[in-house]
């Protein structure tokens, strides 16, 4: 008998590292099973990258394929010095593992191919923990798009709500329709907003302050708008690789224009693309980086007859490290994780890997 399928209480660490590179999320979160799931935050903090691995993230995507194990090997030794800070400041005990999302270097599922950096079997050993890794590899090799994986913990962790979007690197929806659960990716977000915010000395822009004193580039807005990908059905999903090939020419072609005017241009065109993927008066739960720039939030508003919920600031910036902590759960558990529906896998699936404590 498998004892981990009659328990009801796990004690779990919720790692994440997005593709805005805001810094490592970590949770410590309860999930209590009794007919639902339910879950307290209790513990979270972020440990922002420093400059140095802020630019081995960024030009990780330009890595050569004999650099890549060192690179894995370097970020997992300190993505275990965070997670074995955040233990130690929380004094936190008896954990039953830790999730760990690593950090997406390349991700290409139309080739077969995601990588995610810090899942490597000796984490457990560097945090002395049980650890679940590796979420993405399995769906891809099953069809799938590896992403993205979030809805399965919008489904069960916020039942009140049928709708989601996340305003991260990327925004990225899911709707619980009667019968199917739907989720994919809209459009880059703060991987184009910070790099813009970046050449002006800021690492985002705050509020969309310098977005707000720019003006529209009508072009570059026509020319963005018109991108392939945007026609598409679902599931699809994005990656900074989509950016270097489709947005950033276009951006670069409009160089001449002041950096205020290309965020704001690009604001105009999240908000257009988000506008069009909520119905009128739906109920839609904003979270990731994006839900605290109020200028983006006020054009998305402007724009779509949805009503947009914005929650407390501890759920806008960690909610996905505490889903990320549910799919470890749902692993142990070995209970489904990932939805076809979604990734277009050939099935629904339990994903992850865990690496046991070498005693």
């Amino acid at each position: 008998m498998n004892l981990t399928k009659v328990r009801e209480v796990y004690n779990i660490i919720g790692v994440m590292s997005g593709t805005s590179l805001d810094g490592i999320d970590i949770a410590h979160i309860t999930f209590t099973f009794s007919k639902k799931w339910n879950f307290d935050l209790k513990k979270f903090k972020t440990f922002s990258y420093p400059l140095s691995w802020k630019k081995k993230l960024k030009n990780s995507i330009n890595i050569k394929p004999n650099e890549l194990n060192s690179l894995d090997k370097l970020y997992t030794e300190f993505l275990a010095t965070k997670i074995n800070l955040f233990i130690k400041k929380y004094n936190i005990k008896k954990l039953d593992a830790v999730s760990s999302h690593g950090h997406t270097v390349f991700h290409k599922p139309e080739h077969g191919i995601t990588v995610q950096i810090g899942n490597l079997a000796e984490l457990s050993n560097l945090i002395n923990q049980k650890v679940v890794v590796n979420f993405r590899e399995q769906d891809v090799k099953l069809g799938g798009q590896g992403a993205p994986l979030v809805p399965i913990g919008d489904k069960l962790l916020f039942p009140e709500y049928k709708c989601f979007l996340n305003l991260g690197g990327f925004a990225n929806l899911s709707l619980k329709e009667e019968k199917d659960f739907i989720a994919y990716d809209i459009c880059a977000v703060n991987t184009v907003l910070n790099n813009l915010s970046f050449k002006l000395g800021k690492d985002y822009d705050f509020n969309g302050n310098f977005a707000k004193k720019g003006n529209i580039i009508v072009e570059l807005l026509n020319e963005l708008n018109k991108i392939d990908f945007y026609k598409k059905s679902s599931p699809k999903s994005l990656a900074v690789e989509w950016n270097k090939k489709f947005i950033w020419p276009l951006i670069n072609k409009y160089k001449s224009y002041s950096i205020n005017d290309l965020l704001r241009t690009y604001v105009e065109h999240i908000s257009f693309q988000i506008s069009k993927a909520f119905k009128k008066n739906e109920k839609v739960l904003v979270t990731g980086g994006g839900a605290f720039n109020k200028f983006l939030i006020s054009k998305i508003k402007n724009k779509s007859l949805a009503k947009f919920i914005i929650p407390k600031p501890e759920i806008i910036n960690f909610k996905e490290a505490i889903i990320f902590g549910f799919l470890g759960v749902l692993k142990l558990r070995n209970e489904i994780n990932c939805l076809s529906s979604i990734t277009g896998a050939i099935k629904d699936h339990c994903s992850g890997v865990i690496f046991e404590l070498k005693k």
